[in-house]
């Protein structure tokens, strides 16, 4: 359900940062949101160098963006934020300073996953089991 996007320089994150990124993202949103991990999509956007600047310059941010569904308690909205951050610079080498996240958050209706409009947070379950019931 939630999405983040990594947005870096090419050549920045290599195979193995890139998964251990994606799991780390994925463990804090989930440990954070109390949801399954399963529900966590991480992309992964490589950029050529011409094609990112900072403060009008080029430079070799790791940029993450996410999307949660709005109704999670505002501690569980920006929680993840730092703890991405931090995780994100060990996981990356990417100095602290050149590591930025920003999640936005959005009415679950503003989405449609499995062909099906989002559910709020806490209504989870239902929906799953609607899912498999109209499968």
């Amino acid at each position: 359900m939630p999405i983040y996007t990594c947005t870096y320089v090419q050549g920045s994150l290599t195979p193995d940062v890139k998964d251990e990124l994606a799991a780390g993202i994925t463990g804090i949103h989930s440990d954070i949101n109390h949801v399954p991990p399963d529900y966590v999509n991480v992309v992964f956007a490589e950029m050529p160098p011409e094609n990112v600047y900072v403060g009008g310059r080029p430079g070799t941010p790791l940029l993450i963006n996410g999307w949660a569904r709005r109704g999670h308690p505002q501690d569980a909205t920006t929680r993840p934020a730092p703890a991405l951050a931090e995780a994100a610079s060990r996981t990356s080498d990417i100095p602290r300073e050149h590591v930025m996240v920003v999640i936005l958050d959005n009415p679950a209706r503003s989405a449609v996953e499995a062909g099906r409009v989002l559910p709020d947070p806490g209504h989870e379950a239902e929906w799953l089991a609607e899912g498999r019931a109209g499968a």
